[in-house]
């Protein structure tokens, strides 16, 4: 089996984790009241607004301008032509989506280019890593996150998932590579594109009868809906490899942080509610993520489509029952039986005994021959996963991958 890129294996982790920040993360009903000071924030003040009812009053009322006078179709297409940071924003768009873009593609004036430089060290070398807790930690934790999964299962890409997956894969992988922010890179255009495509779900999914029926919100992806999704990426993420005891150094733990700070600037979230470190992103993530998890009837069927999506790796070689264990360890036994993920008798114990000595072997610190007798059985499996980047090597991978305003709902629905 030839061995996968690392362009394959940040897109096969990028596949589940961008999920939610591309797919509509729409969560966010943690408590009655918000609590969390933006004293805490990268702006270090604000209002201290409830994000639950706020969202992206500029973009949504452009977007919604274009939807409405037909502008869809044509927008779309000039789009496409828009795929590196640095080149000029296609002729013809429309004067009003044309200022709002040069606005919105600009980084925020506190973007560090030395931290940016330091977290592509952070990506190249944790890459493997990234891609499964991108995949088991993010991805399949927002098949659990309620408003998340019905927004996915009921907006234009819920009709045809491998699509939808494929072009959430993107935000997951642009964020890893070398010139992510720079004028060659593409993380820029991503955001923003994902921005518009946000606004056109605010408009839009409200008109859903299916949609309104099942949820409990008027307006989709409040701030503090994409907030959430956000600490299903960076904060979880995190916070795994610090359990799996990955050797991380200060500088690049704050420069992986301060790269998805920046992206969550460009995707609309505004400065109040980033936060500026780690302790005050776990704080938010206590207050915001950790209530709201729970099972849908849409999640179980999102989950279930996610774990049969390891067919697609070559050969077969990681089963749905390895994937559903690894999920099960990732993310516990509650939210694992909430996704109706089965118990596997081989596969759950070696988990739970035999990755922590696994990630010490890999890192230099412990030796295979000291290791639990489990871990011997068991080792060629765990690197396979990390190796294949967690679930899926997208064939699709080197094709150009547009993300577009939506037009509709999903149709069959």
């Amino acid at each position: 089996m030839e061995k996968p890129s690392r362009r394959n294996v940040l897109m096969a982790g990028g596949t589940l984790g961008a999920l939610g920040a591309l797919s509509v993360a729409t969560p966010a009903n943690a408590s009655a009241l918000w609590t969390w000071s933006p004293k805490g924030s990268v702006a270090g003040a604000g209002e201290g607004a409830d994000p639950r009812w706020v969202w992206d009053e500029e973009a949504d009322r452009l977007v919604a301008s274009i939807i409405d006078r037909g502008d869809v179709a044509k927008v779309n297409t000039l789009l496409k032509q828009w795929t590196k940071n640095g080149q000029p924003l296609p002729a013809g768009l429309p004067a009003d989506l044309r200022d709002f873009m040069e606005r919105a593609k600009q980084l925020p004036s506190w973007a560090d280019q030395g931290k940016l430089a330091t977290a592509v060290n952070f990506n190249e070398k944790r890459g493997l890593y990234l891609g499964v807790t991108y995949g088991f930690a993010s991805g399949m934790m927002s098949t659990a996150i309620p408003k998340e999964a019905r927004a996915v299962y009921y907006s234009k890409g819920g009709a045809d998932m491998k699509d939808r997956i494929t072009k959430t894969a993107k935000l997951g992988y642009d964020i890893g590579t070398s010139n992510a922010y720079k004028a060659d890179g593409e993380m820029i255009v991503t955001c923003v594109k994902t921005r518009l495509a946000h606004a056109g779900v605010r408009h839009l999914l409200p008109k859903s009868p299916y949609w309104t029926k099942v949820a409990d919100e008027k307006i989709p992806i409040s701030q503090a809906d994409m907030m959430v999704t956000w600490h299903s990426l960076p904060t979880t993420v995190m916070q795994n490899l610090v359990k799996w005891k990955v050797p991380i150094p200060d500088d690049e733990s704050v420069a992986f942080l301060h790269s998805w700070q920046v992206a969550a600037h460009m995707l609309g979230i505004k400065d109040e509610y980033i936060p500026n470190s780690w302790s005050e992103a776990n704080s938010q993530a206590a207050q915001v993520l950790t209530p709201i998890l729970a099972p849908t009837p849409e999640g179980i069927k999102l989950a279930d489509i996610l774990l049969n999506l390891g067919s697609f790796l070559d050969g077969g070689l990681l089963t749905k029952p390895i994937l559903g264990s690894l999920t099960r360890y990732v993310l516990g036994d509650e939210i694992a039986t909430w996704l109706k993920i089965p118990k596997d008798p081989l596969w759950d114990p070696l988990f739970e005994t035999a990755w922590e000595p696994f990630i010490a072997v890999r890192e230099g610190l412990l030796s295979l021959e000291k290791a639990p007798g489990a871990l011997q059985k068991a080792y060629w499996a765990f690197d396979e996963i990390l190796r294949l980047g967690a679930l899926l090597v997208l064939s699709e991978g080197d094709l150009p991958i547009s993300i577009q305003i939506p037009d509709t709902n999903n149709p069959h629905y």
